[in-house]
């Protein structure tokens, strides 16, 4: 198991590389693997590495309990140390996860308003009867409010309605 892998670190070394690795998913330097090259092999360090940047983060981001993180530790020696480092940079951690999540875009919407129309006729055709969706949204982009108004017909808001379903469920299995 990956935890077991911990057991071949001094307690220096451990709090060492667990500061490195929350280091690591906030962005600034990651730990070095020249740095523990001689306590495990390439294929160890990498499982060791993803396992506990996946354990932080997990742990900052579900907000799970002590006992949670330890459950998952098992049979590591460094228990108290790596909860240490999680209680000492979680705020820290929770806060570069949701910097991550955020930056995926720019833009973000900050109202919306909807009205619902019925065109009785055009210059083209006398008697329409078309219910028309009249949809305005405030986007915030960069810090400027920008609006957004389009018109949509039934067949578009179904498009619509469509796509924004497709995008939540590729939003759903992202997390």
């Amino acid at each position: 198991m990956t935890a077991l892998l911990l057991n071949k670190f001094s307690d220096s070394e451990c709090r060492k590389l667990c500061h490195a690795v929350v280091d690591g998913v906030c962005g600034r330097k990651q730990p070095q693997r020249e740095d523990y090259s001689a306590i495990c092999s390439l294929e160890e360090w990498l499982d060791l590495n993803k396992f506990l940047a996946k354990l932080f983060c997990l742990a900052a981001g579900g907000h799970s309990s002590d006992e949670e993180v330890l459950a998952a530790l098992s049979d590591a020696k460094h228990k108290d140390i790596l909860l240490s480092v999680l209680k000492a940079r979680r705020q820290e951690l929770s806060r570069a996860l949701l910097d991550k999540t955020t930056s995926i875009s720019s833009a973000v919407l900050s109202d919306f308003d909807w009205q619902l129309k019925l065109a009785l006729s055009s210059d083209k055709i006398s008697s329409l009867q078309t219910p028309l969706l009249s949809l305005s949204l405030d986007v915030r982009e960069n810090g400027a409010l920008r609006p957004v108004t389009m018109e949509m017909t039934r067949d578009e808001l179904n498009t619509l309605i469509s796509s924004l379903e497709a995008a939540n469920k590729v939003v759903l299995q992202l997390k």
